[in-house]
């Protein structure tokens, strides 16, 4: 008999529509990361306020700094264009808050929260739009699609360190 295969964890916890029993939602985890610049400044609070009060719920949290091992890792992506070595000086430069969010839709619903990397060009009322000037220091960090949440959640959590549940306002914004 072939072992159990866990669901990756964006897709925890499945369940079904209470109106629409037949229709599947699908709650998804996205990394966060409130960067240097916005531990420094204060921010971590009005960072966190504004993703609870889109209605994500925070499963896993913590203050770090990251290592440049970690960092390398993580930016793998960016190695060899001519910003990776000053992104890494920076985002091992002091501490930052890392977090696991959890909701429906919650990469989109982060990133449109985040707003655009170019604090310039991100919407009015989004974080970077209110805090940011320049994309060297554009304050946080969210994955970008369901399959980078699912390689970046696992460099700065334990799955055990990830507390999913339910919250008694859950109903009032979820349907």
């Amino acid at each position: 008999m072939a072992a159990a295969v866990k669901p990756p964890p964006q897709m925890f916890p499945d369940r079904t529509d209470r109106h629409f029993p037949c229709r599947r939602i699908v709650v998804e985890r996205t990394l966060i990361i409130i960067k240097p610049d916005a531990v420094q400044r204060g921010l971590i609070g009005e960072i966190i306020r504004r993703f609870e009060r889109r209605g994500l719920r925070i499963v896993a949290m913590k203050m770090m700094r990251i290592s440049p091992e970690l960092a390398e890792r993580h930016y793998a992506v960016h190695k060899g264009k001519p910003f990776y070595p000053g992104l890494i000086r920076y985002i091992t430069s002091a501490p930052v808050v890392v977090m696991v969010l959890e909701g429906p839709r919650a990469i989109e619903i982060a990133r449109r929260t985040m707003g655009a990397t170019h604090p310039a060009e991100a919407a009015p009322g989004t974080i970077r739009a209110d805090f940011g000037v320049e994309v060297g220091r554009n304050l946080v960090h969210g994955s970008d699609g369901p399959e980078t949440a699912a390689f970046e959640i696992p460099l700065f959590f334990n799955e055990d360190e990830i507390l999913s549940y339910e919250r008694v306002t859950d109903p009032w914004i979820f349907e």
